[in-house]
């Protein structure tokens, strides 16, 4: 395979979906992959023909299923839902967002079990490579059947009607017309044919890719709060002791043992952390020190979960009904089944947001602990405490994103509203399990960046000791961002630009 081009159908990967969303990789279609999709069409096609209701071919949708539709209205039953399926509220998904979207239903399609023509995937790939941003409001999706108002948008955009951008390296244009941004690319709007409507709509790519991309950034803050949490250590003259191997080999979870050994590694020589290691009284620290490869380590327990779940989501059919053949590609069977439901990664997302709200959580309180020590290092990290308030209210802002982040913790896949007559009475709620996992995890990267703001200034109190040299290093990156001050100031635009600098992975080792 070319490696600057992803070919539909291979395995796919969450980098992959990275490399697509962000760094606008070319996809294509493969020859092979085309020509099976036009023998897969070519014998669906023998089926509608035929008198035998089909869902969603020859009939109408959901509670709808029972009423057969002429087969000279097949293709305008695909438009029609396309149409009436756009009913997406709210902003609109960003521009990774929609590209993802886009790439994971193309991806998809390509595999055949949706029984669409080579056209449908190749106006995907079109959209995608030459950088057509369709219109997709973020709200609408129950998480099944699938992200259907999502994911229609996309499908009206694709069809020539709503509204597109383009955003490439080379044009960049606002919101307009979709027949005009087609016509300035020289792509010609997709006609739909028989179940190609229902198979752009009928998936969970909107939930795939929102927490997907978010999941990317999830790891950068876990790898971030480990770098941090060392800095915080040294800043409290704490004790290392608690991360001793053979302690934790005692309890293997791979996530703690991880943890334990990276803190120990970028602690080692250390001139702060030797002046306390005689005349201390102190033989405990806090648990949001002592306990952080028991913490973090769980968090990354839990990414990696959710990695394995969406993964094998990217790499699935998530169709309905769904085309099946033998291996001539003849024999085709069309299965009316429920792989479009949500539930699999919807718990997942809500999973990976409880892990991101622990990792806020024990981050807010090292920020307390640094701000109320004053044996160690000065209260509020000023030395004109009363005229000065220090660090005081930066603490005020990480607890009120902490106490956020528990509401929104609260289980969007435990929730189902019926849908649909009642045919659709049990729902994944997955997309919203997906937004509260990226709302959650942009919260922590606040927090985070609050306690790196409040470790770097309190490692100030100790010069002339010098931290290990990794950590040194660490300082000086801050420092370049946030010049060292003396006395008070606004330190708003501080955190969003050490946020920012998180996100994009800055500070991971």
């Amino acid at each position: 395979m070319d490696k600057t081009t992803f070919d539909l159908g291979s395995k796919i990967t969450l980098e992959n979906l990275h490399e697509v969303a962000f760094n606008y990789r070319k996809v294509k279609l493969p020859s092979k992959a085309k020509t099976n999709l036009l023998k897969i069409r070519k014998n669906l096609l023998k089926l509608i023909d035929g008198d035998k209701p089909i869902y969603g071919i020859n009939t109408g949708f959901g509670e709808l299923a029972n009423k057969k539709i002429p087969s000279s209205e097949c293709k305008k039953l695909q438009l029609n839902f396309v149409r009436s399926h756009s009913c997406g509220v709210g902003k609109p998904l960003n521009n990774k967002q929609i590209r993802a979207i886009m790439f994971l239903r193309a991806q998809e399609l390509s595999k055949g079990h949706s029984g669409v023509r080579p056209q449908v995937v190749e106006t995907l790939v079109n959209f995608l490579n030459k950088g057509v941003i369709p219109y997709v409001p973020s709200r609408g999706s129950v998480g099944a059947s699938g992200d259907l108002a999502p994911l229609s948008h996309v499908g009206l955009c694709l069809i020539g009607e709503g509204k597109s951008k383009i955003n490439n390296p080379k044009i960049k244009t606002d919101w307009t017309n979709t027949k005009t941004v087609l016509k300035k690319l020289g792509i010609k709007p997709l006609v739909l044919q028989e179940k190609e409507g229902l198979s752009l709509a009928n998936g969970t790519q909107a939930m795939q890719a929102v927490g997907g991309l978010n999941l990317i950034n999830a790891f950068k803050l876990f790898h971030s709060a480990n770098l941090i949490s060392a800095m915080t250590l040294e800043s409290l003259k704490a004790t290392p002791v608690a991360f001793d191997a053979q302690v934790h080999n005692l309890k293997p979870h791979y996530g703690q043992v991880e943890t334990a050994n990276f803190l120990r590694n970028i602690l080692s020589g250390s001139q702060i952390r030797k002046s306390h290691q005689k005349g201390d009284a102190r033989v405990q620290d806090s648990y949001s020190i002592r306990c952080i490869p028991q913490v973090h380590g769980a968090c990354k327990q839990t990414l990696d979960f959710t990695t394995y779940v969406l993964e094998t989501e990217m790499q699935s059919v998530t169709d309905n009904p769904i085309v099946t053949w033998d291996k001539k590609y003849e024999n085709i069977k069309i299965t009316s089944a429920g792989n479009f439901h949500g539930q699999a990664i919807s718990m997942a997302f809500d999973f990976a947001g409880l892990a991101m709200t622990v990792l806020g959580n024990i981050s807010e309180r090292r920020t307390f602990q640094m701000i109320n020590e004053s044996k160690i290092i000065p209260s509020f990290l000023t030395e004109n405490s009363g005229v000065e308030s220090g660090f005081m209210i930066l603490q005020y802002t990480a607890a009120s994103l902490a106490s956020e982040n528990k509401t929104l913790a609260h289980p969007a896949s435990s929730d189902s509203i019926p849908t649909c007559a009642n045919k659709e009475d049990f729902v994944s709620m997955g997309m919203w399990a997906a937004h509260k996992f990226k709302n959650i995890t942009e919260n922590t990267a606040r927090i985070l960046a609050i306690e790196l703001l409040a470790a770097a200034k309190a490692i100030e109190f100790h010069k002339p000791l010098k931290s290990s040299k990794k950590i040194t290093e660490v300082y000086k990156q801050v420092r370049k961002l946030v010049p060292e001050t003396k006395g008070d100031k606004s330190y708003a635009d501080d955190i969003e630009l050490v946020t920012d600098a998180l996100l994009s992975g800055l500070f991971c080792l």
